[in-house]
């Protein structure tokens, strides 16, 4: 339990699958909270926020400011500020490494890459939040095709020679691997060339930009060995994780929150 006099400040992040949470004290991660999001993005905040307190062992009084973002930012009632996921991000990945130049932040339900200057803000970037290739969901569904538990998904992938899969769209996709699947091709070599198709439409967005190294991978999907490795290699560039990925989003959103000299009402 924190007792000491440090600014506390909070940011969260509201996803379409799941809620993350960050408390900083004096600059200093303290504690760190993700739950699913379900059906409703209010109360998934108030949860989020109110385990992520009892955990660390704070009131929420000694909170002096709270900062929202993600999806359904606007959703968290008793945010002091609401910033778009985009600085946020750039925020959060710079706050681990200062040197880092690039993010890629691959979510459930979108991918972003964004070019950072050498204070984190983000001067260029794009986003995909219209359709789900290259995101967590277009994993997901294809790991369901090939009736392989998600966790297990991308080490498969490491352990095969890419299939080739033409089609970025999920839905024509899945009849390609299911195709695949028909005709007889290695489970391990249709896992990897699902990676390589997730891959090429992420990295195909990041040049679109301008890749600057060092470049860091944030979000859900940077978990995924398989994903990273892939991501490598079509980019040219090695990729740094960081143990606070999933929750990238929220860490910049308290450290921008840390940044903003206002009590909390």
């Amino acid at each position: 339990m924190h007792t000491g006099t440090d600014a506390i400040t909070a940011g969260i992040d509201i996803g379409s699958i799941t809620a993350k949470a960050v408390l900083l004290i004096g600059g200093e991660i303290a504690g760190t909270c993700v739950r699913f999001t379900g059906y409703n993005a209010k109360k998934a905040g108030r949860a989020v926020f109110d385990e992520l307190l009892k955990e660390a062992g704070i009131a929420k009084e000694r909170v002096s400011m709270v900062v929202s973002t993600g999806y359904g930012r606007n959703a968290v009632d008793f945010a002091d500020k609401a910033i778009t996921e985009i600085t946020c991000h750039g925020a959060g990945a710079w706050f681990i490494d200062p040197a880092v130049r690039f993010v890629i932040d691959v979510g459930g339900q979108d991918s972003k890459v964004m070019r950072l200057d050498e204070n984190g803000k983000v001067v260029d970037f794009a986003m995909n939040d219209k359709c789900a290739a290259g995101t967590g969901r277009f994993l997901e569904v294809m790991a369901r095709a090939m009736e392989v538990d998600l966790d297990d998904f991308g080490a498969l992938s490491l352990s095969g020679e890419p299939a080739r899969i033409s089609s970025i769209c999920t839905v024509f996709a899945e009849s390609e691997v299911i195709s695949l699947i028909a005709a007889g091709e290695a489970r391990e070599n249709i896992v990897a060339g699902i990676h390589e198709a997730a891959a090429s439409r992420i990295s195909a967005m990041a040049r679109r930009v301008g890749v600057v190294p060092p470049v860091m991978m944030t979000g859900g999907v940077a978990r995924n060995k398989g994903m990273i490795m892939a991501l490598e290699g079509k980019l040219g560039v090695p990729l740094s994780v960081s143990p606070y990925a999933q929750v990238n989003g929220a860490l910049g959103a308290a450290l921008l929150a840390s940044r903003m000299d206002r009590p909390h009402p």
